[in-house]
Parts: C-alpha cells; sequence; structure tokens
C-alpha cells in the first residue's frame, strides 16, 4: 500500500502548489483519524485543498459555510412529517460524508458548532434521538479566518481539543504563487479533473498498517514529558491534555509510515507536536503581551527536553 500512498502524495502535491508540509500534515491527520483546524486569509486554496484530498481517496465531499443563522439540524439533519405517506421521515444532512469542510467555523455561535462533537468523537449522531452511525472515514477540516474576528464565536476549548492538528496556511513563494496564478488562468488546475489514486477500502487498510508501526517505551516517555512540560510553564496558562499525548502518538505513527518507517523516531514527535500543540495551550497574559507566539513556546518547550536514544 506504500507504493499507492506515494503516487497519491506527488499527485496532491503537483495540484495544490505552495503547501506541501501542510499537505503532508494533512494526510498524516486523516490516515490516523483525526479531525484538522485550518487557519489561513481568504483566498490561499483551503477549500481546494480538502476537496483535492477527498478527490484522490474515492471519498465523498461536503462543504457548510458556517454563518450566525445556522442552526444543529442544518448539520445534522432533521425529521419532518411526510404528508403523502402519513409517516415521519429522517432527512440526513451534509455530516453524513467522508471528508466534511466546516468553512468559517467560528461564525456560528457554540450550540452550532457543538453539533460537530458527537461526530469527530464517537463517530455517529443522533436526530430526534436516534443515532446514525457515519462512515468509517470521517474526516472534519474546519477554518477560520485569522484576521477578522468581529461577529466571530471563537471554538471553547473542549472543541478545540478533538482536533488532531492546527495547521497555518501561509502565503506561496514568489515562484508557487506564479504557477499557480498561470494554472489556474490557464484552467489547468482543477479539483474535479484530478484521478483518484486510492478508493475508500485502500484507504481503510492502510489506516490499519499505521497502526502496526510501533513507539519505543523511550519514545513514550519522550511524548509524556513533552504534555507535562505543557502544564509546569510559567509562560502558559493552561497545558496540554492527555488526549493531546493520544494525538501526538497516532500523528507519529501516520508521518512515520508517510517516510516508509515502521517505527516511530525522536524526530517524528518533534515534527508533529507543533501541529498538535499549538490550539491546546493557553499563552499566560504577560507573555502574550510580549509578543511570543504560542510556537515559540513550544519550540522552547520541546527543545529543552533530552531527545531519547
Amino acid at each position: 500500500m506504500r507504493a499507492e500512498l506515494k503516487v497519491l502524495l506527488e499527485s496532491y502535491e503537483q495540484t495544490i502548489l505552495g503547501q506541501s508540509q501542510n499537505i503532508k500534515l494533512l494526510l498524516a491527520s486523516v490516515l490516523s483519524g483525526g479531525h484538522v483546524l485550518l487557519e489561513g486569509v481568504p483566498g490561499t486554496g483551503k477549500t481546494q485543498m480538502v476537496r483535492t484530498l477527498a478527490r484522490l481517496i474515492g471519498g465523498d465531499f461536503h462543504r457548510i459555510q458556517f454563518t450566525p443563522d445556522l442552526l444543529p439540524s442544518d448539520i445534522t439533519g432533521s425529521t419532518i412529517y411526510n404528508m403523502k405517506d402519513g409517516q415521519f421521515q429522517t432527512l440526513k444532512g451534509p455530516i453524513f460524508t467522508n471528508i466534511l469542510l466546516a468553512d468559517e467555523i467560528n461564525r456560528t455561535p457554540a450550540k452550532t458548532q457543538a453539533a460537530l462533537l458527537e461526530a469527530m468523537e464517537e463517530k455517529q449522531v443522533t436526530i430526534q434521538g436516534v443515532t446514525y452511525s457515519l462512515s468509517e472515514v470521517f474526516f472534519v477540516v474546519a477554518t477560520q479566518n485569522p484576521i477578522e474576528y468581529e461577529g466571530t464565536y471563537p471554538l471553547p476549548e473542549a472543541q478545540q481539543d478533538r482536533f488532531l492538528f492546527k495547521l497555518i496556511i501561509d502565503f506561496p513563494s514568489v515562484e508557487e504563487e506564479q504557477k499557480v496564478l498561470k494554472q489556474v488562468i490557464e484552467k489547468r488546475m482543477n479539483a474535479a479533473a484530478v484521478a483518484s489514486e486510492l478508493d475508500l477500502e485502500a484507504f481503510v487498510s492502510i489506516r490499519k498498517e499505521i497502526e502496526q508501526v510501533t513507539i519505543s517505551d523511550d519514545v513514550y516517555a519522550y511524548m509524556v514529558e513533552i504534555v507535562r512540560k505543557t502544564r509546569e510553564s510559567e509562560a502558559l496558562r493552561f497545558g496540554a491534555s492527555t488526549r493531546a499525548a493520544i494525538s501526538i502518538g497516532k500523528a507519529a505513527q501516520a508521518w512515520a509510515y508517510l517516510a516508509e518507517r515502521d517505527y516511530v523516531s525522536p524526530d517524528d514527535i518533534k515534527f508533529v507536536a507543533k501541529p498538535a500543540l499549538r490550539h491546546r495551550i493557553q499563552l499566560s497574559p504577560h507573555i502574550e503581551l510580549e509578543g511570543t507566539t504560542v510556537d515559540q513556546i513550544i519550540n522552547e518547550l520541546v527543545g529543552s527536553i533530552p531527545v531519547p536514544r
């Protein structure tokens, strides 16, 4: 299966230019069964990136534009009375898909944001007291705009913790941006035209192979030490939970698999720690006033811990 995954990754990178690292992390997240929070200014290709991934793995794709008047039932579905049949009928919402793009999730109130919680954690949805299972491959990508917060509803800490990664989408380099411009204007960039490299059955098989990637006791101890350091640091108001350590471990397995290894190395842990922790910890007020970023604190904490041999 590694050969098929390698072809998929190459096709992905050829379609979405200038985001190679984020593409690999996005793929690692869906392979490890996690979800992703994407943060970036409008027009940086977030929707294109997610739609292309759905196409490559042969999965269904739905997009929800989150707005202040969006209701939980608009996401999960509802029950209506069918006058013709004289019976109640369940209409399933857009959450019943393989890959769901929750666009601008912070534009909708907490009640509607919470409609995703059960689905993300337990892969099931309850409509009018009846529980429905979601697909085995269910992946939520939620986007946020980092430059406009007026009229927004920040995600609660409990919900942010449900996301495996928080990825920052930045502008591409000059050369990459020129290539993107040329592809779009000449109509050579189209997610719908991307050939499917896998089917969902093969994708599930790859997930099972990733679960067999081994983690040594020393690397387990290294993960725990990183998470515990976040709780002890005076630079942070809140540290990471045990779920954060689990997320780092699962993500590192997928990252090692993408690197064609059957074991997790400390370097894998160091690499995935930043996107796995940046949305789970909160800076102390005095550190925030100094202009220090969350990523800088994570780099310092991880760098202060001895790496196992």
